[in-house]
């Protein structure tokens, strides 16, 4: 008859230094992580930046959409002082079959600022809708790029 019976494993004995990593082992793989981050980081928030500067301007032009939309409707584009506010809420006496926008919100640009109007616009444009940028300032190169409907 054959002996089922299991019998221990023994483990072998484990000599001084065999197991795990050394300290200088994982501050070397720390190391070159940390120079790899320090190469791409730069490149990635290049991107960021130019990428909340085209969605300014796609913006831009979609809201600029939602004007043409109310003038449409209205037989006017809104004035100056009536704003971006008359595609989401109705100016007196016009004839408004709004909201040309679903949500203010739709109206803050990537920099979380109102976007801004004028009528008349720039070139000879009946309006103009446009962000100032990164900075906030008119003008600008890269990120700090005005962005315009125009």
């Amino acid at each position: 008859m054959r002996d089922t019976r299991q019998t221990p494993i023994t483990a072998r004995p484990r000599e001084d230094g065999e197991d795990g990593f050394s300290l200088v082992e994982l501050l070397v793989v720390l190391a070159i992580i940390g120079m790899i981050a320090t190469m791409v980081t730069p490149q990635v928030l290049g991107y960021l930046g130019r990428a909340k500067g085209d969605s300014a301007k796609v913006q831009a032009k979609n809201i600029a959409r939602s004007v043409e939309l109310y003038y449409l409707d209205a037989g006017s584009y809104p004035n100056s002082q009536q704003g971006l506010a008359a595609l989401v809420s109705a100016p007196s006496g016009v004839n408004w079959q709004g909201p040309y926008v679903r949500d203010a919100k739709g109206l803050i640009d990537p920099w979380g600022r109102p976007y801004l109007y004028r009528s008349p616009g720039t070139g000879g444009a009946p309006f103009e809708v446009y962000s100032l940028g990164r900075d906030g300032q008119p003008g600008g190169t890269g990120e700090d790029a005005d962005a315009s409907s125009t």
